[in-house]
């Protein structure tokens, strides 16, 4: 008996430290395609059922083949072991190759125990300190410029092919392939990837992105042929609401940056006797039309099947009724007037060659998701609604078997008007259409558009003469590939529903660059959208690699002060000014918040010089800090009749920017500067009690922004200020509220941090209140509604006056029921009410801070008595449930992840028992934790 329990201590004490090394990722990616930085990131996690597992030190080993990943044999970088309690290392190796796989591995030690060594991560080198240096071909494009406002112009997608033989025994192959507009690329009769819309948006004339793919096993020993799909995309087609507002070339909206697209492929070889060889686009490469008759990434395709070319991209087609490309710039020169809100000149449109070509450095576009239809409605002879039960962006497979020549028009909306009618109205000049002409098949027939994608819930068909079965048309969920990373559940059925609008919302929205929404005309990048809701991004999904590229848009687009701009890319400018308060803080707020999430201070080092020029622009517009209007006044867009003036605004939102810069210039170690920048918030401090503190501890102009930011954005310092402007607020709220309302009358600005400022001065339950509510404005009234994700307004559908506002016109300017701005509202579900957040950068050590309503803190539904969340850290899953029991005690659970640990604040008797006897703060290490909190 005695032996046998000291056997049980001896392999309980085996087991303690028992821990995997897993999760290996390259630059914020698993295994990713194309990394040309010299010295990218690895980073990697921790698995252990063990409590309180802390690493105490790594080895990395990078090598030039799996079988090299030894010790002894590592021949690109032996890291040693590296005393660290960091899940993340910068390759300090020789230089890395290009074109060629790299792999790696890690092993950790937690005390003196190692683990076993990690499964091998892989990454593709793109080409490491040079660029693409093959030509860019075209087709000889003799169209006129298009000069037609009223009328669209959609050309055909092209077809280039071409052939090589390798001279000798091919051992690897990769290709670097880019386009001036979007691609698909093939090889030997097989299409590369599953992405969508490569190589992504750029402002073409300062650079273009290029994609780098492993070729080696599609190659035959003999002939073999390279094929690309060409279309428009953001290049030459049509790019937002230029239409519909009159901006590009001749004011049509379409070739912002060029009128012919351009494709460049480069191929590099390795021999079996290690000799290379480069193979590229030039003009013995044939190009074509095909059965994409129409191919605009805004407006929609048409896909004639019975024009299909089957082995168009295989050696042995026949080729000889194609026409030889030329080479892009010998389309020559061609000059247009390009106008926007504020220029008309002169441009060339003609082919430039982007100065500057990277390799991709995010997860592409792809369908992440299949979605059936739910029913199928006959709206007339002939015509179907199709209702897929999720408004989402993307595509879909239509599924026919029909004769030759047989038309399918399909149109796309979000609603339905109550006659059953399909609502497009909001998508102003979008034309949102694809259409399908069968070959006539006799086993059936399948299509999924490749070049456009819409945003919506419903699918209008016309061509079928008798009811479609359901699967007709299927939906194909379509975002950038960022894996999901959060959960949410408690006891209100539309609260959940709420969280899980707003994470459909950030997928539909997450399509190459944070657009504003999928639907309309639209689609731009906006920085003020994105500064909102960047920590609810990262909270719901792993955001790191596509912010950074991102990121590089938006430095990309500084004006030549040293302003961020409205939205990135920039392709025309719009609105009062280029630049705008909080829309231009994008630049410092998103940084701040992906390192708040990731730990990885490189998003602000990496921009630090242009984030220093925006600020010193910025003061010198506003010298004596005192605020004053700034730029364009998109102020706190979209409230409800309750404005907050410009130069208020722009007070609040320079004090938070500061007092972010001086944190990211703290860790940087410069103290001079983040001095300066303190001292810039004691001012701005001083100046706002000047101009708008009352001597009663009110704020004049009474907007519920202005107390939102004041309270948010650091502008109120002590404690007594704090809780007489949140006590305000919720009297505010109150004076606002009835029977048929909740109160509220923030726009985007204020309505993020309305909540979390409410529970930070005590008013926990009209925070609650608030959330659950199903009265307008609410995000529960949407629910109510039949929202399956978040609205641009609170109005856009209100059960008085339908779509159209109480004056009738607001549909046909702007509605859009797919934008995550107000979805921002899950980040204080998550840190707040389930209590998840980073109490050091990137999680190392975690807060764990939930916060609990009282039993009747509203009136409409049970108020929430339970709650189940989760986020996927760095460093693994950190989750939470606290439960209210039958007899008014608390249940706490929660586990933290290996290599963390957590400050967890409690009540020291349940928030239900009828007295505030205050907190107990506990320290947790890694591992499962419960606690029961008694009356």
């Amino acid at each position: 008996m005695i032996m046998k329990t000291l056997l049980s201590l001896i392999l309980s004490c085996a087991l303690l430290h028992a821990h995997s090394t897993i999760d290996l990722k390259t630059a914020h990616q698993t295994n990713p395609l194309g990394v040309d930085d010299t010295t990218p990131r690895f980073s990697w996690r921790i698995d252990s059922e063990s409590q309180g597992v802390t690493q105490s030190g790594y080895q990395i080993l990078v090598a030039s083949s799996p079988e090299q990943l030894t010790p002894d044999n590592a021949d690109l970088w032996d890291s040693r072991r590296m005393e660290s309690n960091a899940s993340v290392a910068t390759y300090g190796g020789t230089p890395l190759p290009s074109s060629t796989w790299v792999y790696w591995k890690v092993r950790t030690w937690t005390g003196d125990t190692p683990s076993e060594w990690s499964e091998p991560g892989r990454f593709l080198t793109a080409l490491i300190g040079s660029q693409p240096s093959q030509p860019f071909i075209s087709f000889k494009d003799t169209s006129t410029f298009h000069k037609d406002r009223k009328k669209l112009y959609l050309p055909p997608a092209r077809y280039y092919r071409g052939t090589f033989k390798p001279s000798k025994k091919v051992v690897r192959a990769i290709a670097h392939a880019s386009t001036l507009g979007i691609y698909d690329l093939h090889v030997n009769g097989t299409r590369l990837v599953d992405a969508y819309f490569a190589p992504g948006w750029t402002d073409y004339r300062k650079r273009a992105y290029y994609n780098t793919y492993d070729l080696t096993s599609l190659l035959a020993d003999g002939e073999n042929a390279i094929g690309a799909i060409v279309a428009d995309g953001w290049y030459a087609g049509y790019v937002g609401y230029g239409k519909f507002v009159g901006y590009g070339p001749h004011k049509t909206g379409r070739n912002i940056y060029g009128k012919t697209p351009a494709l460049m492929v480069e191929l590099h070889l390795t021999y079996d006797d290690g000799t290379h060889e480069v193979i590229g686009t030039d003009t013995t490469w044939k190009t074509s039309t095909g059965p994409e008759l129409e191919a605009d990434f805004l407006m929609g395709e048409t896909y004639d099947a019975r024009k299909e070319m089957p082995g168009w991209a295989s050696a042995s087609f026949d080729d000889s009724s194609w026409e030889n490309a030329i080479l892009a710039k010998d389309n020559g020169s061609v000059v247009e007037p390009f106008i926007d809100k504020f220029i008309e000149e002169q441009r060339e449109f003609g082919f430039v060659r982007p100065p500057i070509m990277q390799a991709y450095p995010a997860q592409p576009v792809r369908v992440t998701q299949e979605l059936p239809a739910k029913s199928v409605t006959q709206l007339k002879p002939g015509t179907w609604i199709f209702d897929l039960g999720q408004n989402f962006a993307g595509n879909v497979r239509f599924k026919v078997k029909a004769e030759a020549g047989q038309k399918f028009v399909l149109r796309f909306g979000e609603m339905l008007h109550p006659d059953g009618r399909l609502m497009t109205e909001n998508l102003r000049a979008a034309r949102a259409t694809d259409t399908y002409i069968a070959k006539g098949s006799s086993e059936g027939e399948t299509w999924t558009p490749r070049f456009t994608f819409h945003g919506f819930r419903y699918v209008e068909v016309t061509g079928f003469s008798d009811e479609p079965p359901l699967d007709a048309v299927t939906g194909l969920v379509m975002h950038s590939d960022t894996p999901l990373a959060s959960g949410f559940e408690c006891s209100d059925p539309v609260v959940n529903q709420i969280f899980q609008n707003a994470v459909w919302t950030q997928r539909a929205n997450w399509i190459e660059l944070p657009t504003d929404c999928p639907q309309r005309d639209e689609r731009l990048g906006w920085t003020g959208d994105a500064q909102i809701y960047a920590a609810s991004a990262a909270i719901h999904a792993d955001v790191a690699a596509f912010f950074r590229k991102w990121l590089r848009e938006l430095e990309e687009a500084v004006t030549k002060e040293g302003y961020y701009p409205s939205y990135a890319p920039y392709p025309f400018g719009h609105g009062g000014d280029i630049h705008g308060t909080a829309w231009s803080d994008a630049g410092v707020i998103v940084p701040h918040a992906l390192w708040m999430a990731t730990g990885d201070q490189s998003f602000f080092t990496d921009h630090w010089p242009a984030m220093t020029r925006f600020m010193e622009a910025r003061k010198a517009h506003d010298p004596k800090l005192m605020g004053t209007a700034f730029g364009a006044g998109w102020g706190d867009w979209l409230n409800l009749n309750d404005p907050t003036p410009h130069a208020y605004v722009e007070l609040a939102y320079f004090t938070l920017s500061s007092r972010m810069m001086a944190e990211m210039a703290t860790v940087q170690g410069l103290d001079k500067e983040a001095a300066k920048y303190r001292q810039w918030v004691e001012t701005m401090r001083a100046n706002f009690r000047k101009q708008y503190l009352q001597a009663d501890g009110t704020i004049k102009p009474e907007s519920q922004s202005a107390y939102v930011l004041a309270l948010d954005c650091g502008l109120l310092d002590t404690p007594a200020d704090r809780k007489k402007a949140g006590d305000r607020l919720a009297s505010l709220i109150h004076k606002k509220s009835g029977p048929k309302n909740t109160g509220m009358t923030t726009g985007f600005l204020g309505t993020k941090p309305l909540l979390p400022v409410l529970t930070d001065t005590g008013h926990i339950d009209l925070a609650v209140a608030m959330l659950q509510s199903r009265q307008y404005p609410s995000w529960g009234y949407e629910v109510k509604n039949g929202a399956t994700t978040i609205w641009e307004r609170w109005n856009s559908y209100t059960e008085e006056h339908g779509f159209g506002g109480a004056d009738g016109k607001m549909n046909a300017s702007m509605n859009s029921f797919s934008h995550y701005a107000f979805g921002a509202v899950t980040e204080w579900m998550i840190t707040t009410l389930a209590g998840i957040a980073p109490a050091e950068p990137g999680y190392a050590k975690i807060r764990l801070h939930p916060h609990f309503p009282s039993v009747k803190a509203t009136k409409e539904t049970e108020t929430i008595s339970w709650v189940k969340a989760h986020h996927d850290s760095p460093h693994g899953r950190i989750s939470i449930s606290w439960n209210r029991q039958d007899d008014g005690s608390l249940l706490y659970e929660a586990t933290i992840p290996p290599n963390t640990t957590a400050e967890l604040t409690l009540p020291k008797t349940s928030p239900w028992g009828g007295a505030d006897t205050g907190n107990d703060v506990h320290q947790l290490k890694s591992g499962s934790h419960r606690f029961l909190v008694a009356k």
